[in-house]
């Protein structure tokens, strides 16, 4: 019944305005102020690039309902941008994409400097950021996937990435901690905060080992009811890149 109920808009976009009344202005655990603390400390341009988002639960939702900032949300569900269109702001900008490498330059364009970009699409995650951190970000947040364990890697770039489509548990995706924070090094940022939901943030003075910062998706552990040993030995048979 509940699935049904929200199938429809006004049903679905009342839920989300209630949530928003109950969670504030915050992301899905403590990313919302660990990034309004990292732009403050790092002197970010009022804007920011998020791309992969839920109409409630995101990275930068403080950011978006604040007049002083400007902001680009970016998401491959219509249903998504439809809700978000109408609940957020009328100042950001919302834009239905499911993006690939080729389809970059118009976030690579969108602002002079960029204050935060962040990027959770659930498959190149580390191929996205690797294109766009020649922008140069002040701040950088972007979900590493726990579930790959300790080593630096990386699935295989793919346009049509479904992680859904490439295992049934969902847990093949995007890249490990370590491999994000090498990709970061080469362009000179260090690892400066991991939240709860397997969030990194990436900063020039940044300065966290990661191997020392590297926590659980907490989530997923508990809805699972599996470890991430457990669950990386579901996927370790799967095709993986190492950088």
């Amino acid at each position: 019944m509940r699935d049904f109920l929200m199938s429809f808009p006004p049903v679905r976009r009342l839920h989300y305005r209630l949530m928003r009344l109950r969670r504030g202005r915050r992301g899905e655990t403590d990313e919302t102020k660990t990034l309004a603390e990292l732009a403050a400390a790092e002197g970010a341009p009022k804007t920011f690039i998020e791309f992969g988002f839920h109409p409630v639960k995101f990275n930068c939702a403080a950011f978006a309902y604040d007049p002083s900032w400007q902001g680009l949300l970016i998401d491959g569900s219509a249903e998504q941008v439809g809700d978000a269109r109408a609940l957020l702001p009328k100042h950001v900008d919302i834009r239905h994409c499911f993006l690939s490498l080729t389809d970059l330059d118009f976030i690579r364009t969108r602002f002079p400097r960029v204050g935060v970009l962040s990027i959770d699409v659930d498959g190149n995650d580390y191929w996205f950021l690797e294109r766009l951190i020649g922008i140069e970000p002040s701040v950088i947040a972007v979900e590493y996937n726990a579930s790959l364990g300790p080593d630096a890697i990386t699935v295989p770039y793919d346009a049509a990435f479904d992680r859904h489509q490439k295992h049934p548990s969902g847990w093949y995706h995007g890249a490990s901690l370590a491999a994000l924070a090498k990709l970061c090094a080469r362009s000179g940022y260090g690892l400066a905060a991991v939240s709860c939901g397997a969030n990194a943030f990436f900063t020039k003075s940044g300065g966290m080992d990661p191997a020392d910062a590297w926590r659980p998706n907490r989530d997923r552990d508990q809805w699972s009811g599996t470890t991430p040993a457990q669950q990386w030995d579901s996927i370790k048979g799967l095709p993986y890149v190492a950088v």
